[in-house]
């Protein structure tokens, strides 16, 4: 059994990790761990979880000898500190993304683990989104052929750029470029192109990142002029080409009061990816390609493994590292002469 407290109550806690563990026989949530001056701003929600221990008093948590798994859902940060707070009770650890703002704290977070023989991974759960599980089947059935290209965007309006000044490298492309990084493994070299349009020297609002693997090249992209969507995903090989509809924004939208609650439902029939390619007589075949629901329960799947049998973790520290890495070096782009592409 995992007893599971969490540090913070925001949006993710609420809706991409109680709903996704509360009715599993394997998992118990038993705390959730918010500072004296952060409680008022949850306080509407808390009573819809009656079943739950709210406190302000961490050392409650961490001494606590049924909670075997903390997980940190804070301000970036705090995601250092609270890990190794955390991985020195005893307990393992499951953090937010971004794991650290640096490779290297990263190593010294994973050194720590290891040193205490402890479980800490970064919650790289947008690995189970609906629609890149759409594209990793795409991907593993060969009808593409050899992958030549693929493209990863995410694009906004936004007059005044990324929340008026916050970058998009640490909050958006940690997503993109772990999926890549997850479906095909660590880039033999790479490309960036990063700018602040709306915002200069105060951030990242423009990325167009490149990866090469052979004759492959995958790029993530995300833009905040962009009226005209491009496809969520699009892909193309020696053999077909798929794409998936643009992502459904959902920042600016309200969020209601209440528990929050899955669906496992299908997505409708306008989400859904269109797969072109050449059956084995070469004759064009055209298919609808379904999307299904998200799959965040995964990320606990792999921590109970990792755990409990000694299994290895879904997100492995390596590939953390080296996504830091990627982010360090475009962050470097961002702030140097006008954010000129660097390879």
């Amino acid at each position: 059994m995992l007893t599971v407290a969490y540090i913070g109550f925001g949006v993710s806690v609420r809706e991409y990790h109680i709903p996704y563990v509360e009715h599993r026989e394997d998992i118990r949530v038993k705390y959730v761990f918010r500072r004296k001056e952060d409680a008022p701003q949850f306080a509407e929600y808390e009573p819809f979880y009656p079943e739950l221990t709210f406190t302000d008093d961490l050392d409650r948590v961490l001494t606590d000898p049924q909670v075997n798994l903390v997980v940190v859902n804070t301000p970036d940060r705090f995601h250092v500190p609270y890990a190794r707070q955390i991985l020195n009770a005893g307990k393992h650890a499951l953090v937010e993304k971004p794991f650290a703002p640096t490779a290297a704290q990263a190593r010294e977070v994973f050194a720590l683990a290891r040193e205490k023989g402890l479980v800490c991974m970064p919650n790289q759960n947008r690995r189970f989104d609906a629609d890149f599980l759409a594209v990793k089947e795409v991907v593993q059935s060969g009808k593409l052929g050899q992958l030549v290209r693929l493209e990863s965007h995410y694009d906004y309006f936004r007059p005044n750029g990324w929340y008026d000044h916050l970058g998009t490298l640490y909050n958006l492309a940690v997503h993109q470029i772990d999926q890549i990084v997850s479906l095909l493994g660590m880039p033999e070299r790479t490309h960036f192109d990063v700018r602040s349009i709306h915002h200069p020297g105060a951030g990242d609002d423009y990325y167009d990142l490149e990866f090469f693997y052979g004759n492959c090249k995958a790029s993530v992209n995300t833009s905040m002029c962009v009226q005209i969507d491009y496809p969520r995903f699009t892909l193309h090989g020696t053999n077909g080409s798929f794409t998936l509809p643009p992502v459904i924004h959902n920042s600016g939208k309200a969020k209601a009061v209440g528990r929050h609650t899955v669906s496992t439902a299908m997505a409708p029939e306008d989400r859904w990816g269109t797969l072109v390619y050449r059956d084995g007589s070469g004759n064009p075949v055209t298919e609808r390609v379904p999307v299904g629901c998200a799959h965040y329960e995964r990320i606990y799947d792999s921590l109970i493994n990792a755990i409990e049998q000694g299994g290895e973790k879904c997100v492995r520290d390596e590939e953390v590292v080296r996504v830091l890495e990627i982010l360090e070096e475009a962050t470097a782009v961002a702030q140097s002469h006008g954010g000129n592409g660097n390879e």
